[in-house]
């Protein structure tokens, strides 16, 4: 009888690679399973780990101790393929004793010495499925899985929560609006670290709008008047009210003296160019 099986993840991996996932094998570890094994089966394993279990036969007891009737055929021939299947029906087994996919090894990884760092954490995770099991051994080896716990609650203990705000929208278990402005209002901020005095009264501006703390008014216009423009360095210094601001330009040199009154006509006369009235007569 012949046996397949699909080339895993580890076949045909480059010496560099394997050598990688070599250095990631923990002897100290490979003790530990040494003595779990030895307990639970009561077969003592040879100094090289590794090659004692490559017949499979080990490890087929090893899982029918665990769970009875898990391997129904142990091949104890020497051929290389009846080698393969012990370790193929250890592979199944383990897998349907409820190691995940991620913590199984394949057959190549310990027959083809592909990836033994695999094999060790394939047992070390049977070591801890049989734990949660309820199989106690001495030699304390793996960690327990978690157990799935499935709750059922009724439509009425669904609904009494309806009111509570959930951990996830956060929680209000210690807030409070102690102290707290009304809903709208501006929200003072103080800071006794900064040198601020607590606010007086409500006309204070607020530091989220800015501070009048050293602001002044002082020699400012009253709002809506024209704000005067003096520059010292071109000598214009402010008059009285008539003078127009450096903002509208400046009258100091211009006069209106000889111009005709607003919205009346302007003469254009040049005495160089136009003879003057009576002149005229008399040369006619």
């Amino acid at each position: 009888m012949s046996t397949h099986f699909s080339k895993g993840p580890t076949f045909g991996l480059s010496a560099e690679v394997r050598n990688k996932l070599a250095q990631k094998y923990d002897p100290q570890t490979e003790d530990a399973l040494r003595m779990w094994i030895y307990e639970v089966t009561g077969r003592a394993i040879p100094e090289n780990f590794m090659e004692g279990l490559k017949d499979g036969v080990l490890l087929c007891e090893l899982i029918n101790k665990l769970k009875p009737g898990s391997v129904t055929t142990i091949n104890h021939s020497t051929l290389n393929w009846h080698k393969v299947e012990n370790i193929a029906q250890f592979v199944r087994a383990i897998g349907e004793y409820g190691l995940r996919p991620h913590d199984i090894f394949e057959a190549t990884d310990l027959f083809e010495d592909m990836n033994h760092t695999q094999v060790q954490s394939a047992l070390v995770a049977l070591a801890g499925m049989a734990k949660t099991k309820g199989f106690h051994t001495k030699n304390d080896v793996g960690v327990n899985y978690a157990a799935k716990k499935q709750r059922k609650f009724t439509p009425e203990k669904l609904k009494e929560g309806d009111g509570i705000i959930s951990q996830q929208m956060g929680s209000n278990k210690f807030a409070s609006q102690k102290g707290m402005t009304s809903y709208g209002t501006r929200r003072h901020l103080y800071d006794p670290n900064m040198g601020m005095e607590k606010p007086a009264d409500r006309s204070t501006i607020n530091l989220q709008m800015g501070t009048n703390k050293c602001a002044s008014m002082a020699g400012m216009f009253a709002l809506g008047t024209a704000r005067q423009v003096t520059e010292k360095n071109v000598s214009l210094e402010p008059v009285d009210t008539l003078t127009v601001s450096l903002q509208m330009g400046t009258n100091k040199v211009p006069s209106q003296s000889g111009l005709t009154p607003m919205g009346g006509p302007r003469l254009v006369y040049d005495h160089k160019y136009c003879v003057k009235s009576n002149e005229v007569n008399g040369i006619a």
